[in-house]
């Protein structure tokens, strides 16, 4: 096994993980099998009870899964990784491994409205308790914790306002209670942060987004330390919201170019915000990458580029924000985030549309904000398109 903290991001994208048959295949290969065959009734019995390694059946041992977890685990640097069927189910998992009926979570109040969801509805339903504090007041964290809180959720930058939260500081209050911080890390990759680094105790990727890169695909992952891994494991081993062989595949195909990818998102979303920051029809641009970033002295220290993802308010509301929404020729209408295809959505109809109007106010999210993941296309052609419904 290589000592991974030898090499760079660009290479662990390419080489970490990487499994070879008798065949001596170069590419990783894909196992598209649902079981394994043993040798006796003893070895499965071995490896049943986890007394030996091995692949037993793809719910939760399967080495094309195996290879994903552990290229995304040296990227982290961290221990492990466990890989899900998506971004979602990455969430679950953490929660039913690290949470029980009395528990008390504090969440960014700038989370993703399907986590929301999940956290309100379903964590809820089954006797956790939730509190909301701003990503970008650490007090607020501080403020919010109560005598059974087990677990901060933060998710940085945050989506759809790229709000930047003080990881280490929220690490610190976190670790001061005795909870544990997770951290989304969905925009900006491990290419552009390690949260882990910063104090963080457990990394949830949708890898749906960035990590595949050509929306192809779904997955998620939690990724730590082995010993908060693996309640996670055993969740998915019982509960099964298991990544498929075949879409690990895809995926690790994706990380191999993730680090060049990242850096021309960053290009690109860079010389995006800054035109749209001098359109008159444009009441305010949200990219960390621009000094008029509230955060921007802060994602400049602990981000690594300001991302690929680009909101902004238009003056005039909903009208306004859907007029160039349906103006564009090029850009993708579709939520999905994270593509070499630039994609445009309106979140408070979209994405957040399903969280109440109190709790959208809250998180900031106006009628006439709009989301541009951007991608790889030339960004002149970007703007092009967008004139259209500025105009």
């Amino acid at each position: 096994m290589h000592d991974f903290d030898e090499w760079h991001p660009d290479t662990l994208a390419i080489r970490a993980g990487t499994l070879r048959t008798e065949f001596g295949e170069h590419s990783d290969a894909m196992y598209l099998t649902s079981s394994f065959c043993v040798g006796s009734a003893e070895e499965a019995s071995l490896k049943f009870t986890n007394q030996i390694p091995g692949h037993i059946y793809s719910r939760f041992t399967n080495p094309t899964v195996e290879a994903f977890e552990t290229r995304l685990a040296a990227l982290e640097g961290a221990e492990r990784a466990v890989a899900t069927a998506s971004g979602m189910s990455a969430i679950l998992a953490l929660g039913m491994a690290h949470l029980k009926a009395g528990d008390h979570v504090v969440a960014s109040n700038g989370l993703f409205g399907a986590t929301i969801q999940l956290f309100n509805t379903y964590f809820a339903r089954f006797g956790v308790e939730i509190s909301y504090a701003a990503p970008t007041d650490p007090a607020a964290w501080a403020a919010a914790v109560k005598p059974n809180t087990k677990l901060f959720f933060l998710e940085t930058p945050s989506n759809p306002l790229t709000e930047v939260a003080d990881i280490a500081a929220i690490a610190e209050i976190a670790h001061a209670h005795g909870a544990l911080l997770a951290v989304d890390n969905c925009f900006c990759t491990p290419i552009l942060q390690q949260p882990l680094k910063l104090g963080a105790d457990l990394v949830v990727h949708s890898a749906t987004k960035y990590l595949d890169g050509q929306g192809r695909v779904l997955g998620g992952a939690v990724v730590g330390s082995k010993a908060l891994l693996e309640p996670v494991y055993l969740f998915l081993r019982t509960a099964g919201p298991s990544l498929s062989p075949f879409n690990a595949w895809v995926l690790l195909k994706g990380l191999e170019t993730l680090p060049i990818r990242m850096r021309a998102h960053c290009d690109n979303a860079l010389k995006l915000a800054q035109w749209l920051e001098r359109q008159p029809q444009v009441e305010r641009v949200f990219y960390p990458g621009l000094p008029s970033h509230p955060q921007h002295a802060l994602a400049t220290r602990q981000q690594q580029g300001g991302g690929g993802i680009v909101s902004f308010e238009v003056k005039g509301g909903r009208e306004a924000a859907w007029r160039v929404v349906d103006a564009v020729q090029l850009i993708s209408r579709t939520a999905n985030l994270g593509d070499v295809r630039s994609t445009i959505t309106h979140p408070a109809s979209t994405t957040h549309g399903r969280i109440t109007p109190e709790a959208r106010a809250a998180a900031g999210i106006r009628e006439g904000l709009i989301r541009i993941s951007v991608g790889l296309e030339n960004a002149e052609d970007l703007i092009g398109d967008l004139q259209r419904g500025l105009a």
